[in-house]
């Protein structure tokens, strides 16, 4: 008598954390790399015989790599793959590296696959552009929107990694764009597409093609409501470019950042605005985050800040009133509150300003988040100029840091800064006193101040 059963490949299973992607052979209440309870759930893991897909995408077979002396290697640059928007290339480090894998993040309706799809749309070579989440029309819909048109473009419907590399072998692409990496699948793995297995098993395959084959691989990815891209802590580790794509939907400026960039700096900022026609390059963006107003209003103050190797010159808005309840509030958008609370004890401390019973509001205008301590000056100004309802003049700007004995620091590259505020016009910057710079070289008058009860002075006389 058969015994039912016996032949049938056992299902295999493992529970992974949903969080941080950490793999377990049974389930428990809590995570022991990242340390959240309930994300463990079980997952289908059941392999395959797992041969290279992609080796039919290519005619040339690959030599397995030899070990070589380190002085032996050549120190050669790479080139680099222009993809015809600059804001991408500057975020980049000068362009795509050949071989390279690249993923973009963003919330839902941010422009993600806009931006992809407009540089696919511009690109020289020749790229496939892989969908899973649109069909071919949609896509086509959009292109005419954004009023491009190439040959160069290919669109491809497709979710599963063996159909994609077998139209890969007949296309042979020199770029590969995948829209988005939690839709794409896998035969190896049973587990259903976005499942943490799927993803980090996808990924997988993708990256060993883009390294055996040198070509760039770029994939889009979701984020969770925390901010995070979706899927295992892995990916992110796996891949040598992330970037995040961040701005407001209310709004029409978008804001591309490098969180991991192996191939240049991660300090560089791309920024673009939303329009009708697609995303349109912001190439100076110190004009887009200065209001233009035709008469002076107080709480308002402009800084020369830094973002990257770009200098920007953005303006901080502050408002001081009497607290109606018995603890004033203290609320900063695009800075740190508690950055913010500490500056407030100088003012009280070092010139005298009683604010410890006043709500205290600050706001960086156009959507963008600052971290350069040199904006410390500019925002002591903007909240002296709300609190005695006294404007600042429009023609000067404030480039330094305040320490808590309420000494005004030198900071980095300040030449830079002022340059980029003589371009735009202004007459007058200040900074501190330990910055040598020659004043002379410059037509913008630049003074140099010690104290915070120097910048009392200039401000109010």
């Amino acid at each position: 008598m058969p015994i039912f059963g016996l032949d049938m490949a056992k299902t295999k299973t493992a529970f992974f954390c949903q969080h941080c992607g950490s793999q377990y052979a049974k389930w428990q209440g809590q995570c022991n790399s990242c340390k959240q309870w309930n994300t463990i759930s079980e997952e289908v893991l059941q392999k395959a015989e797992k041969s290279k897909t992609w080796e039919t995408a290519t005619t040339s077979s690959k030599r397995a790599p030899q070990p070589v002396k380190i002085s032996e290697i050549s120190l050669e640059t790479q080139r680099r793959i222009a993809t015809g928007n600059a804001e991408l290339d500057r975020v980049l480090g000068g362009g795509l590296v050949p071989g390279s894998l690249v993923l973009l993040g963003g919330e839902p309706g941010i422009g993600k696959s806009t931006l992809m799809l407009q540089v696919a749309l511009q690109l020289k070579a020749k790229t496939l552009y892989v969908s899973g989440e649109e069909s071919a029309q949609q896509i086509k819909m959009r292109a005419s929107r954004l009023a491009e048109n190439t040959d160069n473009c290919l669109i491809l419907t497709e979710t599963q990694t063996q159909q994609i590399f077998r139209h890969i072998g007949e296309v042979q692409p020199e770029i590969l764009v995948i829209d988005s990496v939690q839709t794409i699948h896998t035969n190896h793995i049973e587990s259903g597409a976005g499942s943490i297995s799927q993803i980090r098993e996808s990924t997988s395959e993708l990256l060993q093609f883009a390294k055996e084959t040198n070509t760039p691989v770029i994939l889009i990815g979701h984020i969770t409501k925390d901010g995070n891209i979706a899927g295992p802590k892995i990916l992110e580790h796996m891949v040598d470019t992330v970037l995040q794509f961040e701005g407001d939907r209310n709004h029409v400026y978008r804001l591309l950042r490098a969180h991991k960039n192996r191939f240049g700096s991660t300090n560089e900022l791309g920024i673009f605005e939303m329009q009708s026609s697609g995303l349109r390059e912001v190439t100076n963006p110190s004009e887009i985050l200065l209001s233009q107003f035709s008469e002076p209003m107080s709480g308002t103050a402009v800084a020369a800040t830094l973002e990257g190797m770009r200098p920007l010159l953005i303006e901080v808005q502050a408002l001081v009133s009497s607290a109606v309840y018995g603890t004033p509030q203290r609320s900063a958008t695009g800075f740190n509150v508690k950055r913010l609370n500490m500056l407030l004890a100088v003012l009280e401390k070092r010139a005298g300003f009683k604010l410890g019973a006043k709500d205290v509001f600050l706001n960086i205008t156009g959507g963008i988040r600052v971290e350069d301590p040199a904006i410390d000056l500019a925002l002591t100004a903007a909240v002296l100029s709300s609190n005695v309802d006294i404007a600042v003049d429009r023609s000067q700007c404030f480039a330094a840091e305040v320490g808590l004995s309420g000494e005004v620091r030198a900071v980095t590259r300040i030449e830079q800064r002022i340059s980029e505020a003589e371009k735009l016009g202004f007459e007058r910057i200040v900074i501190s006193d330990q910055n040598k710079v020659n004043a002379s070289a410059y037509t913008i008058e630049v003074v140099k101040i010690a104290k915070v009860a120097d910048l009392v002075r200039i401000l109010f006389g």
